[in-house]
Formats: C-alpha cells, structure tokens, sequence
C-alpha cells in the first residue's frame, strides 16, 4: 500500500512509524525536512509532488493554519492534480475551518475526510487510537482500511464537521480532568498525601477514568515529555468556545481550564506535556533520587 504523509510532529511521527510498521509504502513531507530522514520513506519536494504518487494522504499538523498552508500555500495539495485522490485529515480543526476545507477539496474534484484522532503519542505508535470521521461515505469505505492501521476504534459520523465538532466535545472532557488531577495531586502534596495514594485511591474512586489510566505513570514521575502538548490542548480548547458561541451554550469549565493551558504556553511550557500544569499549580517535586 502506497500512501502520502504531511505533517511529522509527535503525532505525525508515530503515525507514520505505525504505518510503515505494518508494510506501508510512505511518501512524506514536511515543513523541516530533517525530520523526514531517519524515516523509511520517500521525501517528496512538496505537497503537490507527493499527491502525485499516492491515492490517499494522511495530514498530522498543529492547527488550521498549518492545514490551509498545505492545502493552498505554494505547491500545497490544491495546485495539484488531485483528482479522485482522498485527503484525511487527522488534525484537530476549528469547525468553520473543516467545513471550509471540506468545500475547497471538493471543488478540486478530491474528496475530505476529517478524522480528529482521540489518543496520544503512545496509542498512535500501536494503532490504537479512536478515530472519528465526517465526509462521504465511498471516501470513508476507501480510506477505511488505513483508518484501521491507527485506531482500534473508528466512529464514521457522516456528515461534514460532525467529527470535528465531536472531536472538541472529547477534548473539554481531557483538558479539564487532566487539568482536576494535577489540582488534585498539588493540593493532596501541600496536605502530605504522598502522590502514589492519591493516585492510587483515585483510581478506585472519584478518578477513575481512562485519562488517568493513559497518564498515571507520568503524573507519578512527574514526566511531561509530549504526548499531547499543553499548546495542542489550548488551541483545542479555543476551537471549542468558538463552537460553543455559535451554538449558543455557555462553557465555564471549557474557559478556565483553556486559560490555565494558556498561562503554561505563556510561561514557555506549551511544548512540554498537557500534565505540566502541575507545575503552575505548585505540585510537590519529586525528591532526588526517587
């Protein structure tokens, strides 16, 4: 299977590792090439050239921004021959954006698939994210058996921005119970609570959760290498309210808990892993030695 790749950030990266892990021909590109190079693939020269090969092209970028430059910038995808090809995009988008995206594709005569992905760093590299998905239905059919090399769920939702929409539903919930465990573990430190019982307790009570199973060994370690960046979660967060906004629904939680990955990206940590909001919560360190 011959397939394109744009976009290798952590979660690009494992993506692409995953895919060639299981036989994948790739064709990549990426704004820094260096990150290409250690990858078993083809390095295309840009977005355009890679289409040319390829049925299907995977995209794994930060925002929208990034997803309008690859679709429309110099060389992007939509200057191409593009045909009949099918562009799935796994980048978390605001839903104006994606329903945008979703036009402009298919005025090219291509077709768009969202497919915000549910899952960090960890998951991607075993296939094992949940992945939901808005487009048309032959696209999805086509693209299904690629899907299934990167999520062991897969939700098709139809129409264009439910996915998105749903996407950043999911990504409320993860923001503000990753935001209430490091809460929890700060003030259970300053209270003596060693932070392996907090945990532990949690688990079997109010916490327990598949967010604090996937980060219960960093929150121990207190490591914030990025599975998922405080920067990614805030932007995700701001794409929520202006959904929120526009379907008339107030959302407190969404606002603070956003403002609070803000001040971790404002102090320089939003490339270190969302759990760094500890940090700003004056959590317990761990001793040397430990």
């Amino acid at each position: 299977m011959k397939l394109g790749m744009i976009g290798l950030g952590h979660m690009g990266r494992a993506m692409a590792e995953r895919l060639v892990s299981t036989g994948a021909e790739l064709v990549v590109w990426n704004r820094t090439e260096e990150k290409a190079l250690e990858l078993s693939a083809t390095i295309a020269d840009s977005p355009a050239g890679l289409l040319h090969d390829v049925p299907i092209v995977v995209l794994s970028l930060f925002d929208s921004r990034a997803v309008e430059q690859v679709l429309l910038g110099e060389g992007g995808l939509l200057t191409g021959d593009c045909e009949g090809k099918i562009i799935v995009d796994t980048t978390t988008n605001s839903v104006e954006a994606a329903e945008r995206f979703a036009r402009l594709v298919a005025a090219r005569g291509a077709f768009y698939l969202e497919a915000p992905v549910m899952g960090s760093v960890g998951p991607a590299g075993e296939g094992a994210l949940k992945i939901v998905v808005s487009g048309p239905r032959e696209a999805f059919d086509e693209a299904k058996e690629v899907l299934d090399l990167l999520g062991d769920r897969i939700f098709f939702l139809g129409a264009p921005t439910l996915a998105t929409r749903m996407k950043l539903v999911n990504n409320l919930v993860l923001g503000a119970l990753v935001a209430a465990l490091c809460e929890a573990l700060a003030v259970g430190g300053r209270a003596g609570l060693p932070r392996e019982q907090v945990l532990a307790i949690l688990e079997e009570a109010a916490g327990r959760s598949a967010v604090l199973a996937a980060k219960k060994g960093a929150l121990l370690a207190q490591d914030t290498t990025p599975q998922f960046s405080a920067a990614a979660i805030h932007k995700d967060l701001h794409y929520l309210e202006q959904l929120a906004f526009a379907v008339g629904v107030p959302v407190p939680t969404a606002a603070a808990v956003k403002e609070l990955y803000g001040l971790a990206v404002a102090n320089g940590l939003g490339e270190e892993d969302l759990t760094v909001v500890g940090r700003l919560l004056g959590e317990v360190p761990v001793a040397r030695g430990r």
